[in-house]
């Protein structure tokens, strides 16, 4: 049996290529309700250990930043501007680039190619580590950027010497970045829970250690965060050696992972342009929200819904996941009407969602900000921002998964003139009128992400509608085929 399948991974890159199901003479194919109940449960079996793992990652930062809320307010003040700076020049970015598996490894998995997974993986691991350098250059100058950029002196100082000491995570982020990408195009995602859970736990310990009884402050958060990172990639480098599971995908370090650099640049590049528009989008609230009259309750405010809706995005963040695995996987496998069918039960799956949490933030939000602050104004603003959050969350859940559609199909580069158009040139221009212009204040600026999301939600969802899903199968076929080589290549 191995020798037949070893046989198969010789030749297919001259003589297989995968079927292509046809479309029915009409045109439309009906689903059978148990397809339908087969990829609800797929979907759902895929997203909540992926929604799992990234509110455990999400923590790892949150737990380090309480942490040093118990040192000051300027400790506080330091450790979340650099927590901030660090999402937005360099986890963004690495995120974005890490993304680009979601099509490769995705599209090989689907298409039996399993040996190709490894590769794609060490390229990906090769670009990401080499983006690191520079992002690490820009860390250890995060103090003199902060001040360049108005921000306060003594702030500033602080958040320098948090990202300084944060360097080192950058690296482990990269890589985990790639082991993660990995393991989801395989639906192989229990392991990552198991040792990201594992890690979140010991990383209060470790905090815990450095930020009180080394003497280290502030620094220790920054330091455990490198530590805690590090543990999970390791955690993750062993099982992926270890495991029979990853016996085909991982066949060892292959010289081959430093050819075709450039045809993965093709797709990072879009990728990570695609993925930080929007991630810098959402920042940049926060920061416009300092330019208003009374700053400080503004920024507040702006600062505590971003936090609400990062937490509540995770479940939409889940099935975006989901679904890019389940349609690269399909489109690779040269099954197009099933991946259709991924995305239609993605599109219901996160509706229903989106409209759960929005009964759920609308009945409480007159309760939600007690949790922050106990000043009734902090209190009652932000009740009003739950409203406008609400429907902001169903938006974002629509755009997410359709985001997730267009990574396992590999419309990177669309995705990216989407979000370029929809939040840069319409939403941000519309949130600075309302807040400056018509003095609107925060909520304002809210209405613009509103505007935004919407506008990239309905873009997406028309070029998915116009899509030729047996083209997309065609087209990753020639991806897929295009980029193979032999297995023994690998040593």
């Amino acid at each position: 049996m191995e020798r037949e399948e070893q046989k198969h991974g010789l030749e297919s890159p001259l003589i297989v290529v995968p079927k292509v199901i046809e479309p029915p003479r009409n045109g439309i194919h009906k689903f059978k309700r148990e397809e339908i109940v087969g990829e609800v449960k797929k979907q759902v079996s895929l997203a909540g250990p992926i929604v799992s793992v990234n509110l455990l990652l999400y923590c790892l930062q949150v737990i380090s930043v309480m942490f040093v809320g118990h040192l000051g307010e300027l400790a506080l003040s330091g450790a979340s501007m650099a927590t901030s700076f660090a999402s937005v020049t360099g986890f963004s970015l690495l995120i974005g680039l890490g993304s680009t598996l979601d099509t490769f490894c995705g599209q090989s998995y689907g298409a039996k190619q399993y040996h190709m997974l490894g590769i794609h993986m060490q390229r990906a691991m090769l670009v990401l580590l080499l983006a690191s350098i520079p992002l690490a250059c820009i860390w250890a100058n995060a103090g003199q950027i902060l001040v360049f950029l108005g921000q306060d002196h003594e702030i500033s100082a602080e958040a320098g010497s948090y990202a300084r000491f944060m360097i080192p995570t950058i690296f482990a982020y990269a890589l985990l970045q790639c082991q993660v990408r990995f393991l989801q195009a395989q639906n192989n995602v229990v392991p990552m829970v198991l040792s990201t859970g594992f890690t979140t736990l010991l990383h209060v310990l470790v905090c815990w250690v450095l930020v009180f009884k080394s003497g280290l402050g502030n620094k220790g958060a920054a330091l455990a965060n490198a530590i805690s990172y590090w543990i999970n990639a390791l955690l993750l480098v062993i099982y992926i050696q270890i495991s029979p599971s990853c016996k085909k995908t991982w066949t060892g370090f292959s010289r081959e992972a430093l050819q075709d650099v450039t045809k993965f640049l093709r797709l990072a590049i879009p990728s990570a342009t695609m993925i930080c528009l929007e991630i810098w989008s959402f920042e940049m609230m926060v920061l416009l929200a300092g330019l208003l009259p009374n700053p400080k309750l503004e920024t507040s405010v702006l600062s505590i819904s971003l936090n609400t809706c990062s937490m509540v995005y995770m479940i939409p963040l889940g099935l975006s996941g989901s679904t890019s695995i389940r349609v690269s996987n399909e489109l690779g496998g040269g099954r197009p009407q099933a991946a259709r069918l991924a995305v239609c039960v993605a599109i219901c799956l996160v509706a229903t969602e989106g409209i759960l949490a929005a009964i759920v933030m609308i009945c409480g939000h007159k309760f939600w900000g007690y949790c922050y602050s106990k000043e009734e104004e902090v209190v009652k603003y932000v009740g009003d921002m739950l409203i406008l959050l609400a429907g902001s969350h169903f938006l974002d859940g629509i755009q997410s998964v359709l985001s997730g559609n267009a990574r396992g199909c590999g419309w990177q580069k669309i995705g990216a003139f989407v979000n370029l158009g929809a939040y840069y040139l319409i939403g941000i221009p519309v949130g600075v009128s309302l807040a400056f212009v018509y003095h609107i204040g925060g909520k304002g600026l809210w209405v613009g992400i509103i505007v935004a999301l919407f506008l990239q939600a309905l873009f997406l969802l028309i070029i998915t509608l116009c899509t030729n899903w047996e083209k997309q199968a065609k087209m990753a076929s020639d991806r897929v085929y295009g980029s193979m080589i032999p297995v023994e290549a690998s040593v």
